[in-house]
């Protein structure tokens, strides 16, 4: 079995292999610099599922895979502030694209702010932070709940929930 990931960002594709390997669905793995075709901020869990389903889409259309996993971080606007939200997508030809979302932390005002202004979370967890490459290591999540959940450990969610529906990979 051949299977995708729609990012060269480690943080997803430590979240793919590993939970993976966990599984034991064996196959090759590879990953591409898969599109979103969202905002570089989404701004709703819509957008961001979207993203989601774009980026594993693309995987199917562009590289030959069997199974093609796309994850996507964004944020919601509720009436309780602006809060984090991750969705996965696991796309196969012929068949209905599997969607699953993760666990939502609400971000602090002075971050809500600029997000809203068209700022990225990216760059502002580095600069909120003062560490470097923050979206690639323990994202907004890590910092905000003090590494008690990484960004990792939320996208292994994820794609724990996308493979417990496919479900025939356990049999």
């Amino acid at each position: 079995m051949k299977i995708a990931v729609g990012s060269k960002n480690p943080v997803k594709i430590k979240a793919v292999e590993y939970t993976l390997q966990e599984a034991r669905i064996q196959g090759s793995f590879m990953s591409i610099d898969a599109p979103s075709n969202v905002s570089e901020m989404p701004f709703s869990d819509e957008e961001t599922m979207q993203g989601a389903i774009n980026r594993a889409e693309y995987c199917l259309k562009h590289m030959e895979a069997d199974v093609a996993i796309g994850l996507e971080g964004g944020v919601m606007e509720t009436p309780f502030g602006l809060f984090l939200c991750n969705w996965g997508a696991l796309a196969e030809n012929g068949k209905t694209t599997l969607l699953a979302g993760g666990a939502r932390i609400k971000l602090p005002d002075e971050i809500a702010v600029n997000l809203r202004a068209g700022e990225e979370l990216g760059p502002l967890m580095d600069i909120y932070s003062r560490r470097e490459n923050v979206r690639s290591k323990e994202g907004a999540i890590g910092i905000f709940t003090n590494g008690m959940v990484n960004r990792d450990e939320l996208f292994i969610h994820i794609m724990k929930l996308l493979i417990g529906q496919k479900g025939d990979w356990l049999k």
